[in-house]
């Protein structure tokens, strides 16, 4: 039996790498409002795991669900969709 793997994936940008091994990661979704109709964009912020401190503010990455690193960590870094681009 192969067992297949449900982690959740989501994608968002990088705004603050000043912690050590840790980015914080804006996802947005745009979600239809329930009495107007209106598209409305959510937004959240999640910890997630960088091990190499290899990614910086600006930069288009896409994190995983994992088990739990610290109190408010848990998620990873899955890969880099694209580099910031710094003027």
């Amino acid at each position: 039996m192969s067992e297949t793997k449900n982690t959740r994936v989501l994608t968002g940008r990088v705004v603050s790498d000043k912690m050590d091994k840790t980015v914080t990661v804006l996802v947005e979704r745009r979600v239809t409002h329930p009495l107007i109709g209106k598209i409305v964009t959510r937004s959240k912020k999640y910890h997630a795991h960088d091990e190499k401190n290899e990614f910086h503010e600006g930069d288009l990455v896409a994190i995983e669900e994992t088990r739990p690193v610290s109190k408010t960590k848990a998620w990873r870094v899955a890969k880099l969709l694209e580099k910031s681009r710094t003027v």
